[in-house]
């Protein structure tokens, strides 16, 4: 019974308030970015400050991830690792394929990148669930 308490506690990731802060920073600034020259300011300026701040608030983000998969047990180390290059390689295979679609015009609409994104966020999800699930 303990082995099987310590398998699973093994697949549960504690939560990192470092990443957490970063990334919810990196949404916010995103947000602010995307919605402030809609809805706030008209200045290109104004929106070109947002997407630079946005950008280096991104890269930190970056860090802090690197920072926390740094921090993780060996099999959490895995699943995140192997949960993230699915949704690398999906990304970019998906990601060009669909903008060929795109180009050649075989689909109605334009290729959007939120559509991308969407694909790789479900990919990366699905991806730990099933690395949880086998290392269980």
């Amino acid at each position: 019974m303990t082995q099987e308490k310590s398998l699973s506690n093994a697949c549960r990731e504690p939560l990192d308030k470092d990443l957490l802060g970063w990334t919810t920073s990196w949404l916010v600034t995103f947000a602010i970015a995307s919605f402030g020259p809609i809805a706030v300011w008209q200045q290109s300026w104004i929106t070109a400050v947002a997407v630079g701040v946005n950008f280096v608030i991104g890269i930190l983000m970056i860090f802090a991830n690197k920072r926390a998969l740094g921090r993780l047990d060996e099999l959490q180390r895995k699943i995140q690792l192997d949960a993230t290059a699915i949704c690398c390689m999906v990304g970019i295979v998906g990601g060009l394929s669909y903008s060929l679609l795109d180009i050649t015009g075989l689909i109605g609409f334009d290729a959007q990148i939120s559509h991308v994104v969407l694909l790789m966020g479900a990919t990366y999800i699905v991806s730990l669930i099933i690395g949880r699930r086998h290392y269980a």
